[in-house]
């Protein structure tokens, strides 16, 4: 056996600290292979060692809520009528900075597998994405890379992309972030779980073969990016959608069959994690023969067998007696199944090659709950939060009337606010059949249950400036406008996952962001009554040249529309038609694209939010929407007012425009049509529901502001003038993204 020191643990990403306290587990010291195994379960991508007790005080309980957050591959919810969502959003944001196509398809591989691997068929993909300086060429090179590595492979997979979002930033010049979300369907009687248990039942490999690809990826996405980090190329798997989507079909055959014990993707950590989380699980062992292992390269070492990330995997464990029935819907779908173990009452976990014990270490030691080190962090606000806080808005000088065209004009062409077509045109938004938005757009995408009427409403959202600028309100903020963009197309907010991209957490100012972002979405999702189902902690997004990324605690919500025809779109509808914004308006530029990058200062706080406000507000529209007193809704969010309207009426299937007024001349003009104060909608109605309108407002006590109205002329009217044509302005929005991509 190979004699391991703290030095080989600490190049295996180890403390010197966590060295000893496997050897006292162990009752020795580890050989090479089970301290790799030790490294990659330990490491902050399987065992959230530096994250777990704060995650801990998200709000994780509800009654639709059917499996326990984090306990299984994805979350589940109830959603009535004996189905569930299955629904998740996970980072792969190293492997993207490295080799951006690979990086950002293998991302969208391990997040469906999570869903089925639930027994939930995908029916909708999201993505949530961060780039750097748009000019660079780096930035433009892997965006690319990311977009199509996304769109091949959910294409070729069959699940369409529905909706996302993409920011740019300085602050990811080298670190991109890449967040994919998935949401699927599964009968409730259908669940799948990734446990083990029952002595003597046969554990099986299934899916592609096991290469050498993705070895210590968990511990490559646990440290900061280096020039080094080109050395880690090898820990980025390679994805093939063609053998997923056969590995999909197979395993939904496989546990309709009701043979499966349990069933877990083989994601970070491959057959280490998998046979190690569902062992501690059912509270059992295994016997694993690595020889039996089916795998793509000769003489491949036991370390590498376990530790490789290959995609396209399962572990399986099935009722013994079985055996045959399994074998026999894998040969079909032709993919590998191979057994290559038995579960035992041990809780422990023996690897053997050939018949020779390489690594015999406990089950439960190895994961979060179990013997995983948990770790309390120091935290300290950074010396530039109490800076921002200060802003007047009076240190900007307030534009004149007619520098304000010029302004709109800016805003609507820059990359953060432009048309996404250039990405969107990349992605199958329609394979399937049951998305409903992209013709017809909402706020959040709407996706039809098939063969019933019911429809899940998704969206993923935040501002990381906001987050940059005040952690705690900034996330209430990205958790706010996902339940308002569900709100406001017709659906009642459910659930969360979330998606947690920091800086180094060893680093006390990054952990101080970490631990307000927890908080401000435990206030938000209290709320809003829709706890977390689970998700994934992304540290160390960070370089040694450019430090950390801004803090982006990305929010995919799930929200539920029972009647398709309560569905609200965004778009202006009729000439005529009132244009009102429901919401306050306030003397308030914070943290806006307008302050940000048109005057190109940087230091002020988020912008306003109330979360008693906004609850009340998205109560407003939701009996709005009911009572069908409104035909359009689209919340202010990225440009504010202006920018609002003007996506309105470029959405509009007729030649239509607006023709609108300042009505607050308590506030800043700049303020009043850039600023992005939160709990704001832009509606439109029927001349005969304006009193009917009015009247639900007052009665709740919600401000509202009539702005205007819908016209036959296509033009962005304010206080009398034409700012733009719609002609202009679409020219404008579509251009940003082909100009620096083509």
């Amino acid at each position: 056996m190979e004699i391991t020191t703290t030095e080989t643990a600490q190049k295996l990403g180890l403390t010197a600290e966590e060295f000893i306290k496997i050897e006292e587990i162990l009752g020795r010291t580890p050989n090479f292979t089970e301290l790799s195994i030790f490294s990659v379960m330990w490491s902050e991508h399987c065992s959230y060692k530096n994250s777990i007790v704060w995650l801990k005080t998200l709000p994780k309980k509800s009654d639709r809520m059917l499996v326990e957050a984090g306990e299984e591959n994805a979350g589940l919810v109830d959603i009535g009528d004996g189905l569930a969502c299955s629904f998740k959003i996970e980072s792969h944001n190293h492997p993207s900075a490295l080799e951006p196509y690979q990086g950002a398809a293998t991302g969208v591989g391990g997040i469906n597998r999570d869903i089925f691997t639930m027994g939930a068929r995908p029916i909708a993909q999201l993505n949530s994405l961060r780039f750097g300086n748009i000019t660079s060429p780096k930035t433009q090179w892997l965006m690319r890379g990311v977009v199509k590595g996304i769109g091949d492979y959910g294409n070729a997979f069959g699940i369409p992309t529905v909706g996302g979002e993409v920011y740019f930033d300085e602050c990811y010049n080298v670190n991109p972030l890449v967040n994919a979300f998935s949401a699927g369907i599964v009968e409730t009687d259908k669940i799948a779980s990734a446990t083990s248990f029952g002595v003597g039942n046969p554990v099986y490999i299934v899916g592609s073969a096991t290469g050498k690809d993705g070895i210590h990826g968990a511990s490559f996405a646990s440290k900061d990016i280096s020039d080094d980090s080109i050395k880690d190329l090898p820990a980025v798997q390679v994805g093939d959608p063609f053998q997923e989507k056969l590995l999909l079909e197979a395993t939904l055959e496989a546990i309709a069959t009701g043979h499966l014990i349990g069933i877990q993707d083989m994601g970070a950590a491959g057959i280490t994690c998998s046979t190690s989380e569902m062992s501690a699980k059912g509270e059992h062992g295994m016997k694993i023969y690595l020889d039996k292992v089916p795998t793509r390269q000769k003489n491949m070492q036991p370390f590498e067998i376990l530790l490789s990330e290959s995609q396209e995997r399962m572990l399986i464990v099935i009722k013994k007696g079985k055996e045959a029935e399994l074998q026999a819907i894998f040969d079909k779908w032709d993919l590998n199944c191979a057994q290559i173990g038995v579960v035992t009452d041990s809780k422990r976990l023996e690897y053997y090659v050939n018949d020779e014990l390489v690594a015999d270490v406990p089950a439960d030691d190895l994961v979060l709950g179990g013997g995983a080190p948990v770790y309390h962090r120091e935290y300290t606000e950074p010396a530039y939060y109490k800076e921002f806080q200060q802003f007047q808005i009076d240190e900007i000088e307030e534009p004149e009337d007619e520098k304000l065209p010029e302004i709109a004009k800016f805003l609507i062409g820059h990359p953060n606010i432009a048309s996404r077509r250039w990405i969107a045109e990349q992605y199958d938004s329609m394979v399937g059949t049951a998305n409903t938005s992209t013709n017809e757009p909402s706020d959040a995408a709407i996706v039809n249950v098939k063969g019933t009427n019911k429809n899940i409403v998704i969206s993923v959202d935040c501002n990381s400036r906001y987050v940059n600028a005040d952690p705690e309100k900034g996330t209430m903020i990205a958790v706010s406008e996902a339940a308002r963009n569900i709100v406001c197309s017709g659906g009642e907010p459910v659930a969360i996952t979330n998606c947690l991209n920091f800086g180094n957490p060893y680093i006390p100012e990054v952990y101080w962001h970490f631990v307000g972002a927890i908080k401000g979405m435990k206030a938000a999702c209290e709320i809003f009554k829709t706890p977390v189902t689970g998700g994934n902690v992304s540290f160390y997004n960070q370089s040694s040249d450019e430090g950390p990324v801004f803090p982006t605690p990305t929010i995919g919500m799930l929200g539920l529309l029972e009647d398709i025809k309560l569905k609200m779109t965004l778009d202006f509808k009729n000439e005529g038609d009132i244009i009102y914004q429901v919401g306050t308006t306030r003397n308030d530029i914070s943290s806006s694209e307008y302050l940000y990058s048109y005057h190109k200062y940087k230091a002020s706080p988020a912008p306003f939010l109330d979360l008693e406000e906004e609850a009340n507000l998205q109560n407003t529209i939701s009996e709005l929407i009911k009572n069908k007193v409104i035909v359009s809704a689209h919340d202010v969010s990225d440009g504010g007012l202006f920018v609002t309207l003007t996506e309105s009426a470029m959405a509009a299937s007729k030649d239509l425009g607006f023709s609108v007024k300042t009505t607050s001349h308590k506030v800043r003009k700049d303020a009043f049509w850039f600023g992005e104060s939160q709990s704001r909608v832009v509606v439109s109605i029927s001349k005969d529901k304006k009193e009917e309108f009015e009247t639900v407002l007052k009665t709740n006590k919600v401000d509202f502001s009539e702005l205007g109205s819908v016209v036959s002329e296509k033009v962005c009217q304010v206080d009398g003038n034409i700012w733009l044509s719609i002609d202009d302005a679409k020219e404008e929005f579509e251009a940003t993204l082909p100009k620096y991509l083509n």
